[in-house]
């Protein structure tokens, strides 16, 4: 993973708009009662950039329907939310503040106003941007620009690519060549383990849950109407620590996800699926279901994505 996130040109990332971007993640203001601020949906180290729970919980203690993602390696992705409908930090930071059942800030301008009242903000944003006018605009520029440090190239798995061979154990070896062999690879691909990512993505975007299984009504993965959602694929980077897992926060087992992933998505239900072969010939490939050491030996790689100095600031334990 590089350790430098690529930035708009736009919007270049500096310490004075980083500074800034820092002071208004933690910044209640910006909120409609004063109280929440992105950091209270996004935990950097507590959490891991995420805040633990299921859904989220937003201002007057409304639900959200969906579980909040991490904000560590955000900045590697090339859409953002569950369903993927920005493209840029800068967009994604306007969303939940003016969200009514997130912070739930009434307009771009009450923003403005709130910090223009504060000197110190003035000084802040003109050391950022050269000027002391502060627009709803630059807000989420200096966030995008915090947001792009939050980068996390030190787990296990980046010291075994550069070289150092002891870094994984065998189980994380054999769980590694089994995220290949299995599948899992189609979709959580490059260095961000995304297909969703800046860094060689394709195809951001997937069915959820492709094939029926009993996993759907189990956690109830289809959406309100009964069908199967779109969703953007996720980072597998510091997954063990993000838990509850998928869209809406339903599963709080790792090895669980694992297995509904495999049969959910990768077909692995017990069954044997009719194919054509390069010869247009017809044969069968073997679906069965993955046992319990491959599971094990694939939650113990994705332990090895968990950055070592997230990993020691955590508060909890990763799954």
């Amino acid at each position: 993973l590089p350790e430098r996130a690529p930035e708009p040109p736009d919007n270049p990332t500096t310490p004075e708009k980083v500074a800034l971007g820092k002071r208004l993640f933690f910044e209640a203001r910006l909120s409609g009662d004063g109280r929440l601020s992105c950091s209270s949906c996004h935990s950097l180290f507590d959490k891991a950039g995420g805040d633990g729970r299921r859904t989220a919980s937003g201002i007057d203690r409304q639900i959200g329907a969906r579980n909040t993602p991490t904000v560590w390696n955000a900045a590697f992705q090339a859409v953002l939310f569950w369903d993927g409908r920005v493209a840029s930090l800068e967009a994604q930071a306007m969303g939940p503040i003016l969200n009514p059942i997130e912070m739930g800030l009434p307009s771009a301008a009450e923003a403005e106003r709130r910090l223009a009242a504060d000197v110190s903000y003035r000084a802040d944003f003109a050391r950022a941007f050269g000027e002391d006018t502060i627009t709803f605009a630059r807000i989420a520029m200096a966030l995008a620009a915090f947001e792009r440090t939050l980068i996390t190239p030190d787990a296990p798995f980046d010291r075994f690519v550069r070289g150092q061979a002891n870094a994984l154990n065998q189980s994380q070896i054999r769980g590694m060549a089994l995220f290949e062999s299995v599948g899992c690879v189609l979709c959580h691909k490059g260095p961000n383990f995304s297909d969703a990512s800046l860094l060689g993505g394709q195809s951001p975007l997937r069915y959820f849950p492709a094939n029926p299984t009993p996993y759907e009504q189990k956690y109830r993965l289809l959406t309100a109407d009964g069908g199967r959602g779109i969703w953007r694929i996720a980072s597998l980077r510091n997954v063990a620590l993000t838990g509850p897992w998928l869209h809406n926060g339903s599963v709080d087992k790792l090895d669980e996800v694992v297995r509904i992933m495999a049969s959910a998505q990768l077909g692995r239900s017990g069954r044997l699926m009719a194919w054509m072969n390069q010869d247009s010939a017809l044969g069968k490939v073997d679906r069965t279901p993955l046992s319990d050491r491959d599971v094990a030996d694939l939650v113990a790689f994705l332990q090895s994505l968990t950055s070592d100095s997230l990993l020691a600031r955590n508060a909890g334990k990763a799954p």
